[in-house]
């Protein structure tokens, strides 16, 4: 991890010039202010063709320990890159297979040239760049954070306050599948799906792997039908506490 090396990977993560057909970017699929996913049910690649899920959010995917909706053997950011490059089924960026398309539009783009300075110009350093930009979409910044880690007792309603006591306690447990750090968790097995995290939850919906729950009052019911509709807004309040205005709007993650 270096400054240039994110920078280059920040200007290539924003370039639509990678796509086989110029019309979309690793961005068009994960907006910066949809913390990094997007509001679509499913995504949808350069081609049209409909996925089969939606966008997940890569606000601190350095810290995941797999990566994508289910276990696909992929626990490296730079071995993930190459699924929406050069992945055919779905077809994402739709690359042509040895990117040689886009390897002659950085080699003759003086802007690249510049940020990758005395590096060879190659489509296995671009990955890097790319996976180094990523590593750096970091949300810590929240009201939740505030309140845990600077020690700000305002930065949390009561309501917030007593919908993070239910959300780590029984008989709901919330924290069992997403929990930690960064509120989120990995798939049992091959076949199951990746609790995605919790961070900055209120600007991702709709919610489930394939969008098939528009709201977050919903999203928590449908996990929890049990629970009263005053401990499900207390939940929702305490959810809304992890929004991180800061990374979305951080010009440093921003198109350059």
């Amino acid at each position: 991890m270096t400054a240039a090396k994110v920078e280059l990977g920040r200007y290539l993560f924003y370039d639509k010039r990678m796509s086989g057909n110029g019309t979309q970017s690793c961005a068009s699929c994960h907006v910066q202010k949809y913390a990094f996913a997007d509001q679509k049910p499913r995504g949808e690649g350069s081609t049209g063709e409909r996925h089969a899920r939606g966008s997940m959010s890569l606000v601190n995917v350095a810290y995941a320990q797999t990566l994508t909706w289910i276990e696909q053997g992929l626990h490296s950011l730079e071995e993930q890159a190459r699924v929406p490059m050069f992945g055919t089924h779905p077809i994402e960026l739709g690359m042509d297979a040895k990117g040689e398309n886009f390897l002659a539009v950085m080699r003759a783009d003086p802007v690249y040239k510049k940020l990758f300075g005395t590096n060879e110009i190659t489509i296995d350093n671009a990955i890097k760049a790319i996976a180094c930009f990523e590593r750096s979409i970091v949300s810590a910044r929240a009201p939740y954070d505030r309140y845990h880690f600077d020690r700000d007792d305002t930065a949390l309603s009561a309501a917030a306050k007593k919908g993070e006591e239910l959300f780590f306690s029984q008989p709901f447990a919330c924290f069992r599948c997403h929990g930690g750090a960064n509120f989120t968790g990995r798939p049992e097995d091959e076949k199951g799906f990746k609790p995605p995290t919790l961070r900055n939850i209120v600007v991702t919906a709709p919610y489930m792997h394939d969008g098939s729950v528009a709201t977050l009052e919903q999203a928590v019911g449908h996990q929890n039908p049990e629970m009263t509709a005053a401990q499900r807004a207390s939940i929702v309040e305490f959810l809304r506490t992890l929004t991180d205005e800061a990374a979305l709007n951080d010009p440093k993650l921003g198109k350059p």
